[in-house]
């Protein structure tokens, strides 16, 4: 009685979930390491284990206790949070100098990666419109938005199965973080048009929110980023000082804010102020030191498990819901691995080469899950295939690293001195 009157509360409620959350996805992390896989796998494992698929299965009541329904509001909003730090992470990742000497092979490679995905979702789509799609959402944005979700990788998760595997120092590496960090902005840019169209009350409305973010885009590039510049050249170690890490939170969260106003999402804005911050310097390097712990250790787990609460593996309870499930794990990766791999080999990689590549781009994991969650929230697309695209999302994000080792072995990879140069600061 004492418990249950103790989780009654908002704030003890809270903490105990944090407290389980983080528990659960560090102890699955040791398992995770030892299997050779990224410690996404294990956040995302821990998600759906809390949720209704396990914990609400086997002790509904105390499920039903600790992640009552009023509850999961508070978590969302805490894990939204987190959510926007890790773009803005994402973002102040993303250096343009891994793009030196491999520009146009990477852009050949990762354009093809986006657009045969992107064009298979989207068919797709029109199988699956009249079986799996939410009353009232028209074809067009439920076809936008799957054949935006299948264009996605996970630029971080990526990163650091190349760390873990050691491939950072080869070519191969150099070229595959190069990829996904176009990938990310592409696929970023494509989302930010479908959260549009599904906002917006017609193409009018839609063309107006397109147009107030390609302004807010130009004006982040031309305008706020030469002023950061300045900032960041003045800026040294043992000068960047609390008040201003607490301005750049503060213009990290108008960023967010102006986004959301537009209507393309906040995370976008979050995105977008890491990317314009200047790489040079010492500011990058001591945000990215003083956020990042926090963010991966306590805020991003919390939306794997809400993730995890949403995700609901009974509802494929028959051979048919199995069948379409496999159906769009196949899609996924004939569209991203095929379409990498041959776009690699037209640029000249060995078909080796352009074999391991294609897997590398069909990771998907964290990122997949965030551009989930929006369709979710949204409203495009139901529970039902919520559950079998986060399903796809484990499913090649848990087959990169031993096919990797399978197709690579350390015989094959070739140390580039320039290469190593430019992945030296993995995420």
């Amino acid at each position: 009685m004492f418990l249950f009157a103790l989780l009654a509360e908002p704030l003890p409620r809270l903490l105990v979930q944090i407290a389980l959350i983080v528990l659960l996805s560090r102890s699955l992390g040791l398992v995770a390491r030892r299997l050779g896989q990224p410690l996404v796998i294990a956040e995302i494992t821990a998600g759906i284990l809390l949720g209704p698929s396990l914990f609400g299965w086997l002790a509904p009541e105390a499920h039903a206790l600790v992640f009552a329904p009023d509850s999961l509001k508070v978590l969302g909003l805490v894990s939204q949070l987190g959510l926007v730090i890790f773009m803005f992470l994402i973002g102040l990742e993303l250096d343009p100098a891994l793009l030196r000497g491999r520009a146009q092979t990477s852009i050949a490679i990762s354009h093809s990666s986006i657009v045969v995905p992107f064009g298979m979702g989207a068919a797709l789509a029109v199988f699956l419109y009249p079986r799996l799609s939410v009353p009232g959402v028209a074809l067009l944005p439920f076809a936008l938005f799957l054949g935006a979700a299948m264009s996605i990788t996970a630029f971080p998760v990526l990163a650091r199965i190349l760390a873990e595997q050691r491939l950072i120092q080869t070519r191969m590496g150099a070229i595959a973080i190069a990829c996904a960090a176009i990938d990310d902005v592409t696929a970023w840019c494509i989302l930010a048009v479908v959260v549009a169209v599904t906002r917006s009350q017609g193409m009018g409305a839609a063309g107006l929110t397109i147009g107030l973010a390609l302004s807010y885009i130009a004006f982040m590039f031309f305008v706020a980023r030469p002023i950061l510049a300045r900032v960041a050249s003045r800026t040294r170690r043992d000068v960047v000082t609390q008040n201003k890490v607490a301005i750049v939170f503060l213009c990290l969260l108008c960023s967010s804010l102006v986004t959301e106003l537009i209507g393309i999402h906040a995370l976008f804005g979050a995105f977008l102020f890491g990317v314009i911050v200047p790489k040079q310097g010492d500011l990058t390097q001591v945000l990215g030191e003083k956020l990042e712990e926090l963010v991966l250790v306590a805020l991003l787990p919390l939306f794997f498990a809400y993730s995890g609460v949403r995700t609901q593996l009974g509802l494929l309870d028959t051979p048919s819901a199995w069948a379409i499930c496999a159906l769009i794990i196949a899609v996924a990766c004939l569209g991203k691995f095929g379409a990498s791999a041959v776009a690699a080999r037209l640029t000249g990689l060995s078909w080796r080469e352009s074999s391991v590549l294609g897997v590398l781009m069909n990771t998907r994991g964290l990122m997949e899950l965030i551009v989930l969650n929006i369709g979710l929230d949204l409203g495009v697309i139901g529970p039902e295939l919520f559950t079998m695209m986060v399903i796809m999302a484990l499913f090649t994000t848990f087959m990169t690293s031993p096919l990797v080792r399978l197709l690579y072995p350390a015989a094959h990879r070739t140390p580039d001195l320039q290469a190593a140069a430019a992945g030296s600061s993995p995420p």
